[in-house]
């Protein structure tokens, strides 16, 4: 866990936020590569991208950094 505020939200909403960036990004056809309770990995494009649910930030070579899982969502169905 981080060192938010709000530790106990955190807790409630990260699995939820997990389960629901995990069905999205398999939807469009990625393969999750790693999972915890933090982080979700995958490959586009021959990259790893990492994403983090709660906060929404997600990062790799091949995508423009950024938050929001809606964001990420539209750089990968290209």
């Amino acid at each position: 866990m981080s060192n938010r505020l709000d530790k106990e939200r955190e807790a409630a909403l990260q699995p939820e936020r997990i389960e629901h960036a995990v069905k999205k990004i398999t939807e469009l056809g990625f393969e999750i590569i790693y999972r915890d309770e933090t982080r979700i990995d995958f490959m586009f494009k021959g990259s790893k991208i990492q994403f983090y649910p709660y906060s929404g930030w997600h990062t790799g070579a091949t995508i423009k950094d950024g938050r929001g899982i809606n964001n990420l969502l539209s750089q990968i169905k290209k």
